[in-house]
């Protein structure tokens, strides 16, 4: 396998991997624009020019982007997440100039007729209103409005009713000229590919994108706040997130971070698991997971359980917290080299997947990061190193709590601060 870098003229970057046993290619554009670049007034608006991409261009209908890729039995798809926006295609190696072309239409050539817009905001509001009915995205949308009040790292991506209806085609045509540019813009391929053939096609068919904005965007820094909602809500299960300010990508802890959440709940031997679930019977799922954002970043423990198991549930979590900020041992950091190790290996058997890392690698680094550079980074994790920083996230920052669901039996706030306080379980009593 190896990996090559051009950079355009425009200043557009193409990075391929060439996987010459494979007979496809997975390849995409990548926008180092989220979510968190909406002013005030464009919230949601991020995730809509995203659906109104494949709702025609200058050259095909809606329909005529979906039947030309399934005419070939490939795949064309989209996500949209805080800090990047992603275009992507699985096809078969001979219609990469196809894929390639398709791309590059739906992001210089859309056209966001209002009838199509008009529709596509009807999908939208749908969208919204499935999420509110599922608690356990729900949790997680009052979780980052809390952890960044009043911010756009901390507002829910799809926008809200009144904000996605507002939207015109002139706004977001402003949008997309503001932040799809290509010092921006990485357009990444994995498997069957020739990088150099590659680099032509994308030169060629991507010649029109905006090389700058008029005016540069000017990103808010993030001010981590935390802080506390809960919702009752008729449910047979509570769904919990305690969290707290965690690590950006560039800082020094950010690989520590996720080594201790991997060891705390990453999986069925980590510690929340065995304790919670497996021991104590306490819920369903229990894990910790730890997000990093450019600048800040999260460090939080979901559990979804019955009520009544409430009481008992939060010391029990609080505790394994301590224990964490007391002791790991360094099998348990082993164990967790592994399963990065796995994961990266595995990872780099799908194109897709591979495809994306790099693409993340790009967007973070400004180049391919090896898998040996990576274990490097994780080499010099030590139990004292991890003890320190479990120590400074869990019982010196605020914590942020969301939850949904039966509730009469979750502690008042005030008591789950004094327990992290005191950095030990203190008994807990239930609410009211």
């Amino acid at each position: 396998m190896s990996v090559e870098c051009t950079r355009l003229p425009s200043g557009l970057t193409v990075v391929t991997e060439t996987m010459p046993h494979l007979e496809s290619v997975a390849l995409g554009t990548w926008i180092k624009s989220g979510s968190r670049d909406e002013t005030e007034g464009e919230h949601g608006i991020a995730h809509l020019l995203e659906h109104m991409a494949f709702k025609g261009t200058n050259r095909r209908s809606a329909r005529q982007i979906a039947e030309e890729i399934e005419n070939v039995g490939g795949e064309l798809n989209a996500a949209t997440s805080t800090e990047t926006t992603s275009y992507y295609a699985r096809v078969l190696k001979d219609d990469v100039p196809l894929a390639v072309d398709m791309l590059a239409d739906i992001l210089t050539g859309s056209t966001f007729d209002e009838e199509e817009l008009a529709r596509e905001k009807h999908v939208i509001l749908q969208e919204i209103g499935a999420a509110n009915d599922t608690p356990d995205d729900v949790v997680f949308d009052r979780f980052s409005e809390l952890a960044y009040a009043g911010q756009p790292l901390g507002r829910p991506i799809l926008g809200t009713p009144d904000t996605v209806k507002a939207f015109t085609s002139a706004e977001i045509r402003a949008y997309l000229d503001r932040n799809y540019t290509t010092d921006r813009m990485f357009v990444v391929a994995a498997g069957a590919v020739d990088h150099d053939t590659f680099v032509k096609q994308v030169e060629e068919r991507f010649a029109t994108l905006r090389t700058k904005p008029e005016v540069s965007p000017i990103i808010e820094a993030a001010r981590y706040t935390g802080g506390e909602a809960r919702e009752e809500r008729d449910l047979m299960d509570a769904q919990l997130l305690i969290g707290f300010e965690g690590r950006a990508y560039h800082a020094r802890d950010f690989y520590a971070s996720q080594i201790l959440a991997n060891i705390l709940g990453g999986g069925m031997s980590s510690r929340l698991f065995q304790e919670v679930r497996e021991i104590r019977g306490l819920c369903y799922s229990i894990y910790a997971f730890h997000w990093g954002f450019s600048d800040s970043g999260i460090f939080g423990i979901h559990a979804a359980t019955g009520g009544e198991n409430l009481p008992e549930l939060v010391p029990v979590i609080i505790d394994e917290l301590r224990k964490a900020s007391q002791s790991i041992d360094s099998q348990e950091i082993d164990r967790s080299r592994a399963q990065v190790r796995a994961q990266l290996l595995m990872g780099q058997e799908s194109p897709a997947a591979r495809a994306g890392q790099i693409a993340r690698q790009m967007m973070l680094y400004g180049r391919p990061i090896s898998n040996q550079e990576m274990m490097d980074r994780l080499a010099g994790i030590t139990p004292e190193r991890l003890t320190d920083l479990g120590g400074r996230l869990f019982f010196e920052t605020t914590p942020t709590l969301s939850a949904i669901g039966p509730l009469e039996h979750l502690a008042p706030m005030s008591e789950i601060n004094g327990a992290l306080s005191a950095g030990r379980a203190t008994p807990l009593k239930a609410a009211g």
